[in-house]
C-alpha cells in the first residue's frame, strides 16, 4: 500500500528470482492483466474488488483468517466458485464468506468443496475457462505440520540450520 516499499520490493525481484516484476500503484491496476492472484494481507476491509477480476481468473486469498480481517469484496466471492481447506473452518472463521453469506449475497451452498475433495476429484474444479475460482485458506495446523516436516527433512539432507532446544527429548 506504499508505493515506496512497492517499487523498492519490485527492484529487487528479478536478480532473486529471474522474473520480470513491476510495482503498480493500485491493486486494481495489478489485476488487469493476472491470470493468478494471491491475497496475503490483515486487512479489515476488502484491497480486492469482484469487479477487477477478469474471465478464468483464480485467486488464493490465505490472509485475512479471522474476523473481523477480510481481504474480498462480496462481489469476488459471489462471482467465483469457491474451495475451502474445511467448510466448518471456513464458516467459522472467514469473514470473506461470512459476511456475503450474512448479507444472502451467497448461501451455504456457494462453497464448491473442500480442498480434499477437489484433489481426489469428488467435486470438479473450474468447469469453463472462463469461470473464476478462489481457494480461500484460514490456515490449518495440519499444513503448518507438513511445511514443518519439509523444510526440516530439507535441513537434514543439506545439513543446515541450528538446533534449538526446548526442552524436549531430541529426536534427530
Amino acid at each position: 500500500r506504499d508505493p515506496g516499499h512497492a517499487r523498492a520490493f519490485a527492484a529487487g525481484q528479478p536478480a532473486m528470482h529471474s522474473l520480470p516484476v513491476r510495482a503498480v500503484d493500485s491493486a486494481r491496476e495489478a489485476l488487469e492483466s493476472a491470470d493468478l492472484v494471491c491475497t496475503l494481507t490483515a486487512s479489515r476491509a476488502p484491497v480486492l474488488e469482484g469487479a477487477w477480476l477478469a474471465p478464468g481468473t483464480h485467486v488464493n486469498a490465505v490472509g485475512a483468517s479471522v474476523p473481523p480481517y477480510r481481504e474480498l469484496d462480496r462481489a469476488a466471492v459471489r462471482r467465483a466458485r469457491v474451495f475451502v481447506e474445511s467448510r466448518a473452518a471456513a464458516l467459522a472463521e472467514a469473514e470473506d464468506l461470512r459476511q456475503p453469506l450474512a448479507e444472502g449475497v451467497i448461501g451455504p451452498g456457494h462453497i464448491a468443496g473442500e480442498l480434499g475433495d477437489l484433489l481426489e476429484q469428488r467435486v470438479p474444479g473450474r468447469r469453463a475457462d472462463g469461470e473464476i475460482t478462489l481457494f480461500k485458506s484460514v490456515g490449518l495446523a495440519v499444513e503448518d505440520v507438513a511445511a514443518a516436516g519439509h523444510v526440516y527433512a530439507r535441513a537434514l539432507r543439506e545439513q543446515v540450520g541450528v538446533w534449538v532446544e526446548f526442552g524436549a527429548e531430541r529426536l534427530g
